[in-house]
């Protein structure tokens, strides 16, 4: 019998499935790392998120493992190299939160399009500004996507309504040109691009990726949205390009450093939260009560997938 265990909390959709696959699930949401390596041995599954790095030592206390769970998308936790020299499966589940992630992009955009955070603490406070809260269509604008993965093709299709020009660029990734996204190089979204959105895996290769050089090579003033991780951009770099006007406003589901409160003592994010031009949410994208269920279902199917071509 095969035994998982799984550290973070997820559906029980999950452990439902696993156990009518004839595994035994031990379910420890709240243990922590020191407590998880004792008892690792005694498990072929584990199935984690990001409360703590799945890295070379944690691993070596798995002397049994034969996959990882990740319940999302992300997974730059574990140590990927290792694992796959151990002969260790790594399995996760973006198609469950992809459309999470696409809508809560478009609510950062039209919150920015039409200054609804700022406009509501205005009316709230008794002043009622028209002109000042005079927004855009997303008809008007190009949208560029960097990634164009599970989310970013959700993206491109929920754009669709919005009669909005898409432009697609994937370093890795190509054919996947259709009547709502164009396949195009990263030039022609420094050229063309109004908005841009991220959604792209936090490698040592995109680590502040987005830095002053990177933003200095687009033709126009720029709105940024960042649902993927926050290491992927300079937070310096974004503040200095709020102060020169290349960044006209952004949105961040994800910070550079997620560890509050001490985070907030950070001066990168004092000055981000100076500006009204940017709106900011608790990693939240990919986190609705629809995706709660369906990433659990997508990596269970993806489990029972494992062991079927094993068999």
């Amino acid at each position: 019998m095969k035994r998982v265990l799984i550290v973070t909390d997820v559906h029980k959709v999950l452990i439902e499935d696993l156990e009518n696959l004839g595994m035994e699930v031990q379910y420890q949401p709240e243990i922590k790392k020191e407590a998880a390596m004792a008892i690792l041995p005694e498990f072929q599954g584990l199935v984690v998120r990001t409360q703590f790095p799945i890295d070379e030592e944690f691993l070596r206390c798995g002397s049994q493992l034969e996959f990882i769970g990740r319940a999302g998308a992300g997974l730059d936790n574990i140590d990927l190299e290792y694992a796959e020299k151990r002969g260790i499966i790594c399995l996760n589940a973006p198609e469950g939160n992809r459309d999470a992630v696409a809508e809560h992009v478009i609510s950062l955009v039209l919150s920015l399009a039409n200054h609804i955070p700022e406009a509501n603490m205005e009316v709230k406070s008794g002043i009622w500004k028209r002109e000042a809260n005079r927004g855009f269509e997303l008809g008007s604008k190009t949208f560029g996507i960097i990634g164009m993965g599970n989310t970013g093709m959700a993206l491109a299709k929920k754009l669709r309504g919005f009669e909005t020009r898409v432009l697609g660029y994937d370093k890795y990734h190509s054919g996947f040109k259709t009547d709502f996204v164009e396949e195009v190089g990263l030039e022609v979204i420094f050229a063309e691009a109004d908005i841009i959105s991220l959604h792209i895996p936090l490698t040592d290769e995109t680590r502040n990726w987005v830095g002053l050089d990177f933003l200095g090579r687009f033709q126009k003033s720029i709105y940024l949205i960042n649902t993927s991780r926050g290491e992927i951009v300079h937070t310096d770099a974004l503040v200095s390009a709020l102060k020169s006007g290349k960044i006209l406003g952004a949105g961040l589901d994800v910070l550079e450093s997620e560890k509050f409160p001490q985070a907030s003592q950070n001066n990168w994010f004092k000055e981000l939260i100076q500006f009204k031009s940017v709106n900011l949410t608790p990693h939240v994208a990919g986190w609705t009560k629809e995706s709660y269920y369906k990433i659990s279902k997508v990596l269970s199917e993806k489990i029972r997938d494992f062991y079927q071509t094993r068999a």
